[in-house]
């Protein structure tokens, strides 16, 4: 008995494109999701000089509450400096080398990876995009394969194969376009994630050299 590929077929080109529209909506959100924890975690050059200006004087009077209070203040609660003083001030009981240990893995465990997260899904998409088109790809091919298999039986117009092979083609094609700008993206977001990392660990770095000067007078 013959099977009918007409109406699975047309199921699997609808589906195809539905997913591939819902994979390049949600790449796009990974993406700027990405953008903005990035930009939010770290400070420009003029907020940068404000921190260190104020937490320079504020450890100068050993006033550990203040420095508290500017990483608290609306301008730097959300930035990834200020957060890893906080919890240097939680420590000051500790030596200096546990304590750069420490705020180094709770960088790592608490900012650095809920950014990998978000760029992990992007990576999957990256990868999920092709593949969802080469599985437009296959499903085209069998419709076309089992089309010439009708026509050498009935006789029917070859030029019928033409949807068949464009909707294969254009699948690929259309997975390819939603992954190619996903790994240039996801490239720029990585490289913005170790600036991000530089500069925290710059910043962590002096403020520690500082509170070591005042623990040490």
């Amino acid at each position: 008995m013959d099977i009918n590929f007409a109406p699975i077929f047309a199921f699997s080109a609808n589906a195809i494109y539905a997913a591939l529209g819902l994979v390049a909506v949600f790449g796009v959100f990974q993406v700027i999701l990405l953008a903005r924890k990035i930009s939010e975690k770290r400070m420009n050059p003029p907020a940068t000089a404000r921190f260190r200006e104020g937490t320079q004087e504020a450890l100068s009077r050993r006033d550990w509450k203040g420095i508290g209070e500017l990483c608290d203040s609306p301008e730097f609660w959300s930035k990834g400096v200020p957060q890893m003083v906080l919890v240097a001030l939680e420590q000051l009981d500790r030596s200096p080398t546990k304590l750069r240990q420490n705020l180094a893995e709770k960088f790592e465990r608490d900012v650095l990876s809920d950014l990998e997260y978000a760029s992990s899904w992007i990576n999957t998409i990256v990868k999920s995009a092709p593949m969802l088109g080469l599985l437009g790809t296959v499903a085209g091919m069998i419709q076309a394969f089992a089309k010439i298999a009708d026509t050498q039986k009935t006789g029917g117009d070859p030029s019928a194969l033409a949807g068949e092979i464009s909707f294969a083609l254009f699948t690929t094609a259309l997975g390819l376009a939603v992954a190619i700008p996903l790994v240039i993206a996801g490239a720029y977001l990585q490289v913005r994630m170790g600036k991000l990392q530089d500069h925290v660990q710059e910043e962590l770095s002096w403020f520690l050299d500082q509170l070591d000067v005042v623990r040490n007078e």
